[in-house]
């Protein structure tokens, strides 16, 4: 532990450095010819910020506050799937970055007719609603989660409910009990979002540490009503970043007219492995699930597995696959199909291109990436900005972790 954080407050000056421009949620004049528009609807426990941040990292409250936000999106020909093009600079120019063409504020009315708006479009009326991990700012969560949606091509009114993060890599402990601090409010809010008459099915997706503040929602809503309400039929766990004993009893807890299950994991994902060393417990989303005792018990609750052990990502800790692998993504549009997701689809080919990737890499590069990355300290937007200097970092911090390691072992 000691090592870990020596590690990450080395690493803390230059990363401060590389975060986006401040006021990257300014709505830009328009958006540019076949560009995208998404629009979501925005539930959030945080506290308001100036208009171009609209949230902070802070808690606010009590109870939920609204947005109602449209993202444009560059046109295909500028840019990969999987891919969240941040601008450089203000402002964002909507051939090449994601920007934002509308930022409201709403109260709880407001936030209503958004909703039925919304589901106006929709011919199944079915929701998604996206639950973001650690070290996420409110306009990191906004931005993934649009990509998400225009990527998965799936037909459905995307809500963002999004707590407390401060996006820093030092925060994971604010961000972990900001993450229990929401779950009585994403409680409240899928409950009213399942008894409004104009709502479908509902799908929860959930990363990282979202997946804490969804699973402690979901098992108070069937402790105090009896059950998970009927219409939230299905929750996808992407590589949850939660105890696995804890994760089987919140689940087991829901009793047997619970959701439909599926679990995004991965023994490739150096983000909870690291998180694993904080903890000192196996996380749910690095387990594998075909040896025991984990398969049997993800049997016996009838949850569904995608395993993207071997599968290519463009991010070097493979935390975030379920979102840039523009294969694993687009499983993601059978949500509104209804059909079961699987790992069918993602062919041989993507796991030759992540084996042939990490035989090619160098073993003290890799090394240092793992050492110097507590719960992703190279994150996207670190690689963006950085670029070969983030390696170097990687390489040195390596280095300097060995040095502190060898420094604290037990003699």
């Amino acid at each position: 532990m000691l090592f870990i954080f020596l590690v990450s407050l080395a690493a803390a000056p230059l990363l401060a450095s590389c975060a986006p421009p401040p006021g990257s949620l300014i709505p830009v004049a328009g958006s540019a010819p076949g560009a995208s528009q998404i629009e979501m609807l925005v539930a959030t426990t945080r506290a308001r910020a100036a208009p171009g941040e609209m949230f902070s990292g802070m808690r606010g409250g009590p109870g939920l506050d609204f947005a109602d936000i449209i993202v444009s999106i560059p046109p295909g020909s500028a840019r990969q799937l999987g891919e969240v093009q941040r601008p450089r600079e203000l402002p964002g120019n909507p051939a090449t970055d994601f920007v934002t063409l509308k930022t409201n504020y709403n109260d709880r009315a407001q936030a209503l007719a958004t909703l039925h708006r919304l589901e106006r479009m929709v011919p199944k009326k079915q929701v998604l609603v996206f639950v973001h991990g650690f070290n996420n700012r409110f306009d990191d969560a906004v931005f993934r989660f649009a990509q998400i949606v225009h990527d998965s091509d799936a037909e459905v009114v995307p809500i963002l409910f999004t707590w407390p993060s401060k996006g820093s890599v030092l925060a994971y402990g604010y961000d972990h009990e900001s993450a229990s601090y929401s779950r009585d409010a994403l409680e409240d809010g899928l409950r009213f979002l399942a008894r409004s008459p104009g709502t479908g099915e509902i799908t929860v997706l959930a990363h990282s540490m979202g997946n804490w503040v969804t699973l402690e929602a979901l098992r108070q809503m069937a402790i105090r009503d009896g059950k998970v309400a009927e219409k939230i039929r299905n929750v996808i766990l992407a590589a949850p970043d939660v105890d696995v004993d804890i994760a089987r009893e919140q689940i087991a807890a829901m009793g047997a007219r619970r959701p439909y299950f599926t679990l995004i994991t991965s023994r490739d994902d150096r983000a909870l492995a690291l998180s694993r060393k904080i903890w000192g417990e196996p996380r749910l989303g690095s387990v594998d699930p075909a040896q025991e005792p984990y398969r049997t018990a993800l049997e016996s609750e009838r949850i569904n597995i995608i395993n993207l052990t071997g599968v290519a990502s463009p991010d070097q800790l493979h935390h975030a696959t379920f979102a840039e692998n523009p294969q694993v993504v687009k499983l993601l549009g059978r949500i509104e199909s209804g059909q079961t997701l699987t790992d069918e689809r993602i062919g041989a080919g993507e796991r030759l291109m992540q084996m042939t990737a990490g035989a090619a890499a160098s073993a003290g590069h890799m090394a240092g990436l793992a050492a110097s990355a507590p719960i992703a300290i190279i994150d996207p937007v670190t690689r963006e900005h950085f670029g070969d200097q983030a390696e170097a970092l990687g390489g040195q911090l390596g280095a300097l972790g060995q040095s502190i390691g060898d420094a604290v072992a037990p003699r």
